[in-house]
């Protein structure tokens, strides 16, 4: 027999979660990461900036892991403590008052106006149905938990977000809400399926909310390491895997990698190897971290209770840069996603924490600090003021921070109608390769981006299948 029954090279959200799917199924099993510390998206340091405050390096709003069904169950039990702050997002506008997404999609829509009722009518549906409806969009292979709900969903979902922002929102305080969401899927906004993930990013607001982990989110990627290790498990940091070649014999192995890099580790039939080649990414991601001296000065003070802000305008401007990314261009107006996380453990006494990117074209080597700044300056006069240190990543930084960020693209892949239906390859089953018992379980496989664990997940599940063994985790 051999040491290990199950190998997984690679610790973000879908190789920890893949690993601990098949420990929690009897299998010994071995997890390698390349990087001296675990966890992948999952990363935070206190080295970014000053002493004292600690950085998500990545990911930081875990609203998709509290609405997966990979990781809603698992959370609670691990010690991961979600903080929510009083209002999930928010949308400054030049204009007016910001559109705030409260918990409530009641209260959300009342600041909506005369677009109240259609936003009931769509996100407050979507996040009515539940989690049958989430189970079935991040389980996009599957039976249909809940057929009528994904039917209704589906009409504005599949839909470019430009236009559906127009059928159904008749001011432009709704439309530019809406960009801002949709935004999150690193689309041109004139693409189909954008509306979708808007629509499903807002719902989950008033589902789960958009909490961020206590301390940081290396904290949850530590607990799961932890839960590994108490299951039997082996997990060893600063091993980096170059070819399968190396690894210990096994049943199984998971590989948290990009379809590129697999073609380069692996002996693939010339056919599959071709379409791990061909996989395409989508534009890369500019990051600033800051250290302040207080909280950021919003011209709306309500924007200061808010943990997500999207800082754009209008629709038609979100719209603008997005499509510029997409195209190999940049702004001077980037749409910017910024976080301020509600948790007072992450800096010292009155002091604050903050991260905000903008999208770049793919593998950008230009710095956009001084754009994204002017767009907080535009919403917060004054902002520059309480900066007392700032740390930048662009597209280059972040892949060698993480080698599955290929190009700076944080999302595994370009996530148009095209590798949503074929992520990496066209198949009911698309994490199997053609190797006997090797997975790909990367977020270049169904359902894509985000902090959900559904690519180990699943692949996990054919492993198990392939073994006649069942699932410890039911959806």
């Amino acid at each position: 027999m051999p040491e290990f029954d199950a190998v997984v090279v690679g610790s973000g959200p879908n190789g920890l979660t893949g690993a601990l799917e098949l420990a929690e199924s009897g299998r010994r099993v071995l997890l390698l990461e390349a990087a001296a510390t675990f966890g992948g998206g999952l990363r935070s340091s206190s080295e970014l900036t000053l002493p004292g405050f600690t950085h998500d390096l990545c990911a930081t709003v875990i609203a998709t892991a509290l609405a997966s069904p990979a990781l809603r169950d698992r959370l609670p039990g691990l010690g991961v403590e979600p903080v929510h702050p009083e209002i999930p997002a928010a949308h400054p506008l030049d204009d007016g008052p910001a559109v705030l997404f409260h918990r409530s999609a009641e209260r959300t829509a009342a600041g909506l106006g005369r677009d109240g009722a259609a936003y009931l009518a769509t996100v407050g549906a979507t996040a009515r149905a539940g989690f049958p409806l989430v189970d079935t969009l991040l389980a996009p292979l599957g039976v249909p938990r809940a057929p009528l709900a994904l039917v209704r969903y589906g009409l504005a979902g599949a839909l470019p977000a430009t236009t559906a922002a127009h059928l159904l929102f008749r001011e432009p305080r709704a439309r530019a809400a809406l960009a801002g969401m949709a935004a999150h899927s690193m689309l041109d906004l004139r693409s189909p399926i954008s509306a979708g993930y808007g629509v499903m990013l807002a719902a989950t607001a008033h589902l789960v909310g958009w909490p961020v982990v206590r301390g940081g989110s290396q904290v949850m990627a530590d607990a799961m390491v932890a839960r590994l290790r108490e299951l039997g498990g082996e997990a060893v940091a600063g091993h980096r895997v170059t070819a399968l070649k190396e690894l210990p014999d096994a049943e199984t192995i998971l590989l948290n990698v990009t379809p590129r890099r697999f073609a380069e580790m692996a002996d693939l039939p010339e056919s599959y190897a071709r379409r791990m080649r061909r996989f395409r990414y989508g534009p890369g991601v500019f990051k600033v971290d800051w250290a302040l001296g207080g909280p950021v000065p919003w011209r709306d003070p309500a924007v200061a209770a808010a943990g997500t802000v999207h800082l754009g305008g209008t629709l038609e401007e979100i719209a603008a840069s997005e499509r510029a990314a997409v195209r190999g261009r940049v702004g001077e107006r980037p749409y910017v996603l910024l976080v301020q996380p509600p948790d007072p453990s992450r800096a010292p006494e009155g002091k604050r924490t903050l991260w905000a990117y903008c999208h770049v074209p793919h593998g950008y080597d230009g710095d956009m600090t001084d754009a994204i700044e002017a767009q907080i300056e535009r919403f917060a006069p004054g902002f520059r003021d309480v900066v007392l240190a700032r740390h930048v990543m662009g597209p280059r930084a972040l892949e060698d921070h993480d080698a599955n960020y290929v190009g700076g693209d944080i999302g595994g892949g370009a996530a148009d109608l095209r590798q949503f239906v074929a992520r990496p390859v066209l198949s009911h089953r698309p994490w199997r390769t053609p190797l006997e018992g090797v997975y790909l379980c990367s977020s270049s496989t169904p359902p894509g981006a985000g902090v959900h664990g559904m690519g180990g997940l699943m692949a996990a599940r054919c492993a198990l299948s392939r073994a006649g063994v069942r699932s410890s985790l039911r959806m």
